[in-house]
């Protein structure tokens, strides 16, 4: 408790009726280099809508100037393209997609990259693929 709240972590948002909404967590958060912040499970959970056949799908962007995007599962270049169209119309400049690589293998416990409960371990992923992460934002990219 603090000040009458009890910070749990979680990162949330009110609608118009004053009802509370959990996003996301605040360790999640991106912060762009650009002093940008903001919780990537609500981007990730709308491309995930289009991309049925993917099993994992994290945003990148951490100390970088745009958001990147790391797929797995059996989707193939096509369809991940089509629902980052679908998807960044609706999003701040920001926070747009700009650049995805699909990986090989998907993330599992075993590989350190999933905790026990299942959720993605953002920092283990980060690491593990830097070099492909460095490799999207050594691409010309075309705003």
């Amino acid at each position: 408790m603090h000040d009458e709240w009890f910070h749990t972590g979680d990162q949330g948002e009110v609608n118009v009726r004053g009802n509370w909404r959990i996003i996301g967590r605040i360790k999640n958060l991106l912060v762009l280099n650009t002093g940008h912040k903001f919780a990537p499970e609500p981007i990730e959970d709308r491309l995930a809508q289009f991309l049925p056949g993917a099993q994992h799908i994290v945003l990148t962007g951490n100390g970088r100037s745009y958001v990147c995007l790391l797929v797995t599962g059996k989707v193939d270049s096509t369809e991940v393209q089509s629902a980052v169209d679908a998807v960044n119309p609706e999003l701040p400049h920001y926070r747009q997609i700009r650049n995805f690589k699909i990986l090989p293998d998907a993330f599992t416990h075993e590989s350190g990259l999933l905790t026990a409960m299942g959720k993605i371990k953002r920092d283990a992923i980060a690491k593990r693929y830097d070099a492909e992460i460095d490799a999207m934002y050594q691409r010309k990219v075309t705003a």
